[in-house]
């Protein structure tokens, strides 16, 4: 299945029925009392989030949804039936925006969270609402009313504690694997991760936090080269980054800036996002080491995802910087 993270649909609400003119059959009585029943209510079109999808994929062939329509009134103060409401399934971390003006209308984080993405109209009233004492006889009803119509784009951001940020075959996807059970494509060239990956990491006393993994940054990334503005969106509700830095690399402290630079230009505050620094590949490294002692103020952990070494310290730090303080 495609990862698919934006999308713009059409989606309209059910028209109301119209209120119904009708009056009362009686013996002997050519025109009763007013007994028209009112109009059905359009059905509504409804966003809804669903855990077990993580993607907006099944969205991609169906540009348009409409709801059905209320049905009329009826003689005997019947009521139309309501209009069948349309649910559509979107995963958790989907941002709703008015196409129209780009305002952002919905925000849905929470599993089997709904939002009226389009309110089906209101049933008009049958003429047994309209009789007075001067008019006992009205011979009209009040039509429903239209159903709201939109256009929307969905975009999804994915909900993660922890990001992982880093040049191509930095070794981010690897280190996903080894601390959760995702199971990202992993290769030696680059550009192998072209879909954010989440995972999951156990933590001590049955605590727990989620890792994004994104498809690795390049120089001008905020401006969609590599598609790294599309993919950098996906880290903006995360509490943390990992920044991640090849052991192997000619100039980490280059490819450090490189990095920040990109999160400053994209902007959403991505570069004042607290920051663990780590070096990956630390099975590779011979010899005496040249690694640099601090990155931007932070001393860096030197991580092999192959050997296994600091994975423990990293895993303790990130838990640290995320429970400390949370029951005071």
């Amino acid at each position: 299945m495609d990862f698919i993270d934006e999308i713009v649909i059409k989606v309209k609400g059910g028209r109301g029925g119209d209120g119904c003119v009708s009056f009362r059959r009686e013996k002997y009585v050519a025109k009763g009392g007013p007994d028209g029943g009112d109009g059905g209510n359009g059905g509504s079109v409804i966003l809804k989030v669903d855990n077990n999808i993580s993607t907006l994929f099944d969205l991609k062939h169906k540009k348009m949804y409409k709801a059905e329509s209320g049905k009329q009134g009826r003689g005997k103060k019947m009521h139309g039936r309501n209009g069948k409401d349309i649910i559509i399934n979107v995963p958790k971390g989907t941002l709703v925006i008015d196409y129209e003006t780009g305002r952002i209308i919905g925000d849905l984080k929470e599993n089997e969270e709904i939002f009226i993405a389009a309110k089906g109209g209101r049933g008009g009233w049958g003429n047994s609402h309209f009789a007075t004492p001067s008019k006992r006889t009205p011979d009209y009803a009040r039509q429903g009313t239209a159903g709201e119509e939109k256009t929307l784009k969905l975009e999804l951001k994915l909900l993660a504690d922890v990001g992982l940020v880093g040049l191509p075959n930095a070794g981010k996807s690897t280190l996903l694997s080894k601390v959760s059970a995702a199971r990202p494509k992993i290769s030696d060239y680059p550009f192998t991760t072209i879909v954010p990956n989440l995972g999951i990491v156990k933590y001590y006393d049955y605590k727990s936090f989620v890792i994004a993994d994104i498809p690795g940054l390049i120089k001008g990334a905020h401006l969609g080269k590599g598609l790294g503005d599309r993919f950098l969106r996906h880290i903006e509700r995360t509490k943390i980054l990992v920044i991640m830095l090849s052991s192997q690399s000619a100039d980490i402290l280059s490819e450090y800036n490189v990095l920040m630079k990109e999160l400053k230009e994209f902007g959403h505050g991505l570069d004042e996002k607290p920051k663990i620094c780590v070096i990956t590949k630390g099975d590779l490294i011979e010899g005496p080491s040249v690694l640099p002692d601090r990155i931007d103020g932070l001393e860096p952990l030197i991580i092999s995802s192959v050997t296994g070494r600091g994975i423990k310290e990293l895993i303790r730090e990130i838990g640290v910087k995320l429970f400390e303080g949370e029951n005071g």
